[in-house]
């Protein structure tokens, strides 16, 4: 998902930015102040600033929404801590980060900044230093905390939007009842049904547009491997003659997945896994549930009507190299 900048590029290093500096050892130490005369120090960062990456990924989900898990090792990681990276720091704290990955194609960043040092211009320096180090690449940047503050800075460096979706929560103090549909059983998964399930998810989404499908033995590789997949929170749905009709999948709190096969659509079958997990998880301890669902999926309305509410969004962004 990386991406490699051809032979002939050669971008500066992570920690050399082109305004200025001092050298110390092998690393540039960049000193720059802003229009508020504060001074910033820029360099790169790594697994020991972890701390300080989560630090400023909390700032910015309290203030703008998005994804929680953003701001968990795992996908810090995945987001950030990728082949390149900078940083801006201001008495010895994190202000501002960017990772960028040149293993593939295109190239991958994410960047953050914090909400108290934004519209001082480190939006666009870091977005600018994420371009020179794809180099001749396609750039393709993620957000897990969407404002419209970074729409616009997007947008207005040439990058299009290729997807969005919104970030829901439900408090589980409230629960909705949804009435089983009429010739309608829910059971858990097992692995023994592991194909069915993957057949019921395939036939579930394949209509919707842009649908890539994974191979059977890849998607369930996935589900199997994720040690928060919760199968006996997980379900499928059948009808009277047993085939399945719909099924949904629980990882941690979050509905992970949820679907319904086109011939059993509008009649309350998604309403009825979705509510039923929720009870699940409220019976199993959890204070809320989540689910992410994409800008033009129909089925938001639904879920908001079930009871959630909205808790941010998150999206792709790419610029294409000329």
């Amino acid at each position: 998902m990386e991406s490699a900048a051809p032979a002939r590029h050669q971008p500066p290093q992570p920690d050399v930015v082109a305004i200025g500096g001092r050298r110390q050892g092998q690393r540039i130490m960049v000193d720059w102040t802003g229009p508020g005369g504060d001074a910033l120090t820029w360099k790169g960062f790594g697994e020991g600033h972890l701390a300080e990456l989560t630090e400023l990924a909390e700032a910015c989900l309290a203030t703008d929404g998005g994804l929680p898990l953003f701001a968990r090792p795992p996908l810090l990681r995945a987001r950030l801590l990728q082949a390149r990276t900078l940083g801006a720091w201001h008495d010895g704290g994190l202000v501002a980060a960017v990772g960028v990955g040149t293993a593939g194609w295109p190239a991958t960043s994410t960047g953050l900044v914090h909400p108290a040092w934004r519209e001082r211009g480190l939006g666009g320096r870091l977005l600018s230093w994420a371009a020179e180090q794809a180099g001749d690449t396609d750039l393709l940047v993620t957000t897990e905390s969407w404002s419209p503050g970074a729409d616009a800075l997007y947008t207005a460096h040439g990058f299009e939007r290729t997807f969005a979706e919104w970030v829901l929560r439900h408090d589980l103090t409230a629960l909705p009842e949804v009435a089983r549909p009429d010739d309608v059983h829910t059971e858990p998964v097992t692995w023994e049904v592991g194909p069915e399930l993957f057949e019921t998810y395939h036939a579930s989404f394949a209509d919707r547009p842009g649908f890539g499908a994974p191979s059977a033995e890849d998607w369930l590789a996935e589900l199997r491997e994720d040690d928060e997949y919760r199968p006996d929170l997980s379900m499928i749905a059948r009808g009277p003659d047993g085939t399945a009709v719909g099924f949904l999948n629980v990882i941690d709190n979050w509905i992970d997945q949820v679907g319904v096969v086109p011939g059993w659509r509008h009649r309350r079958v998604g309403a009825y896994l979705v509510a039923s997990a929720l009870q699940s998880l409220a019976g199993d301890g959890a204070r809320a549930a989540w689910l992410c669902v994409n800008d033009n999926n129909p089925a938001a309305a639904l879920y908001r009507r079930l009871g959630f509410r909205d808790a941010g969004r998150r999206a792709r962004y790419l610029r294409r190299r000329p």
